[in-house]
């Protein structure tokens, strides 16, 4: 295989249409077009997974956190970034990463975090803004059906759980072609008066000029009219963190015992609470307090997230216990998540995890 079929793959499910404006996601080092027989997913990228990786003879290392955050105006070894992009490139291995682009996958991040924990019934705790746009187009009536089949087929029309949605209405449509015009329905220098539907499609973001291609290709007129607009509705497909329910109800210590033992973390702080039992639980993975007033709004009992400072603490209010689990802690299964979409995507391919514990904090 090439390197950009990987990433097509990747990008298919985790676009990068949806990461973060901070982040800098996809492939950051290397050429798209190289051959790739074998590919190394981690966490982080260090040097020393950059030298298992050119052990393993593998071209390519696909990893959730970016080793290049912000612009580099050289690279001659001075930091260890430029270290382990620079070995990189000597060694002919591209790195791709994947981070907020699966932070905000309905099923990344967040809810693998609660999965591990146990949660049912999860539902994302922040839906994302302007991911959605409005199709309208006009259309033949007796090409409606058609061409709403492509729109769909293209991904158009899917609303949470449901999918193929779209709202029609029928009218008159009116158009008058120059001498060079090729009209299908009526005669060219005439006013041509014909029967039409009206069809609207939500279409998502990522999917917006496969859905458009899918319109003028299935659309018999010769200059397809329609109206594309962006609108501000909450996507709840798309965006960050997680909010379920335990099965039971914890109570609190048995509850924080129980975070230590699933995340596999020797240290864990946590917010003075009200809660004597625990049910309701909003995850999210990595640096998460802008998501604290998200949780209280939604009657979560905990937050496990990571990253809190001092005064993030007090945000609680003692109504909400908040739990600070590690950065590393909430996010170290995300290698094997990435690991099993792809071998399930592509089987016969060598995609190895890596054995380097990239975490960089120790506890004494």
């Amino acid at each position: 295989m090439i390197i950009k079929e990987i990433t097509n793959i990747l990008s298919g499910w985790a676009p990068l249409t949806y990461a973060e404006e901070f982040d800098n996601v996809g492939l950051l080092v290397g050429n798209q077009n190289a051959t790739c027989h074998n590919a190394m997913i981690t966490h982080d990228v260090t040097e020393g997974v950059v030298d298992e990786a050119i052990q393993k003879k593998c071209a390519l290392i696909i990893c959730f956190h970016p080793i290049i955050f912000n612009g580099l105006k050289s690279i001659t070894g001075q930091n260890y970034v430029e270290k382990i992009v620079l070995k990189a490139i000597e060694n002919k291995i591209a790195i791709y990463a994947i981070h907020t682009a699966l932070d905000n996958h309905a099923q990344g991040i967040s809810f693998q975090l609660g999965q591990n924990l146990g949660l049912k019934n999860q539902q994302i705790l922040l839906p994302k803004n302007n991911t959605l746009l409005h199709l309208t187009t006009y259309v033949p009536k007796h090409d409606a059906e058609e061409i709403r089949s492509a729109l769909h087929l293209a991904g158009a029309g899917k609303l949470g759980n449901y999918s193929h949605c779209s709202f029609s209405v029928t009218g008159q449509g009116r158009y008058q072609g120059d001498e060079k015009s090729t009209p299908r329905i009526g005669v060219k220098d005439e006013l041509t008066t014909t029967e039409e539907e009206e069809i609207r499609v939500i279409v998502p973001r990522h999917v917006k000029n496969k859905v458009i291609g899918a319109l003028h290709d299935s659309h018999p007129y010769e200059s397809v009219a329609y109206e594309l607009i962006e609108i501000k509705n909450t996507n709840p497909n798309i965006g960050m963190g997680s909010i379920g329910e335990l099965p039971e109800a914890m109570p609190f210590n048995t509850f924080l015992a129980h975070v230590k033992t699933q995340l596999g973390t020797p240290f864990i702080r946590y917010s003075s609470s009200t809660k004597n039992k625990i049910k309701k639980v909003a995850v999210l993975g990595g640096s998460g307090s802008f998501c604290i007033d998200a949780a209280k709004q939604q009657g979560a009992d905990a937050l496990i997230t990571a990253d809190l400072k001092y005064h993030d603490f007090f945000r609680a209010e003692t109504d909400l216990l908040l739990v600070d689990a590690g950065h590393y802690e909430t996010e170290h299964f995300t290698k094997k998540l990435i690991h099993e979409f792809l071998t399930k995507k592509i089987p016969n391919f060598a995609f190895t995890l890596s054995e380097v514990n990239t975490n960089p904090v120790k506890y004494f």
